[in-house]
């Protein structure tokens, strides 16, 4: 298995031939990228979080990506897989063979993803790490076999019909922007699109409302203002876009189920 952190600039990616199995993990940045693989042409919008499969054989080209990224690579050996289907499932290891997707939102890869990433950062101590990282491998495998092997996976049942870039237009925008009184005017004016239409669309391709997606980024932003430094609630609610104290206690609470004083003191607690 190897695993390497790689930032990829924006424009057009040199063609690949996977000699193994490659899950692709952004650790930062959003993108919208097409590429091309298998005979399939495939779009997303990728973003912190999402994460990429690419089987052993696959040659891919006509990569485009139209922002930089962060990414983490984790590349297994076939015979991990062909192991996984025997012993995991009772499977013929000759059809182990996994899909060629991307724009995955997984949390189960996300975990593992990280978890190499964590050590990747600080360097492996051998006493200690070794069963861990044989342990993440064989889950690992085990997990891309069970839902992503051709017989398995079951891809979205239509694609977003929003323009992937227009989609990233407006996700940085909210990004920039939470803080202020952004309108749905504002946003339908980033995609170029009329307020109705965008709205339509946003929900079709993020599965949220517009309004529900900038108040889950607020809520995310005062999360991390809260863990961050000991400013007040009514500073955190200016500073993130809730406006009043009272206003920002009262969504914050419904989104995570507890109080932004009780979210603070939780996390602050820990080691």
């Amino acid at each position: 298995m190897r695993v390497e952190k790689v930032r990829l600039e924006a424009g057009h990616l040199n063609p690949v031939a996977f000699q193994s199995n490659e899950v692709g993990f952004v650790l930062s940045g959003r993108a919208a990228t097409s590429y091309s693989g298998n005979g399939l042409k495939q779009q997303y919008l990728i973003e912190q979080g999402t994460a990429r499969i690419c089987p052993v054989g696959i040659l891919e080209r006509d990569a485009v990506l139209d922002a930089a990224i962060e990414c983490l690579f984790i590349s297994l050996p076939p015979a991990l897989i062909e192991e996984s289907a025997l012993i995991d499932y009772d499977i013929d290891p000759a059809k182990a063979e996994l899909v060629f997707a991307g724009g995955l939102v997984d949390p189960m890869l996300q975990r593992i993803a990280l978890s190499f990433h964590d050590i990747l950062c600080r360097g492996v101590e051998p006493a200690t790490d070794r069963l861990f990282v044989d342990g993440m491998q064989a889950a690992l495998a085990a997990h891309l076999f069970g839902k992503y092997s051709i017989d398995r996976w079951r891809p979205p049942a239509r694609a977003p019909k929003i323009d992937l870039r227009r989609l990233a237009r407006v996700l940085n925008y909210v990004d920039a922007h939470y803080a202020d009184n952004i309108a749905l005017s504002d946003l339908a004016a980033e995609a170029r699109l009329s307020p109705y239409h965008f709205s339509r669309l946003f929900r079709e391709a993020t599965g949220q409302s517009p309004h529900h997606y900038l108040t889950l980024r607020r809520v995310k932003a005062a999360e991390d203002e809260l863990v961050r430094n000991r400013a007040s609630m009514a500073e955190i609610a200016q500073a993130t876009g809730f406006g009043s104290q009272t206003n920002f206690i009262r969504v914050f609470q419904k989104a995570t189920g507890m109080t932004p004083g009780r979210f603070r003191e939780s996390r602050l607690r820990r080691p």
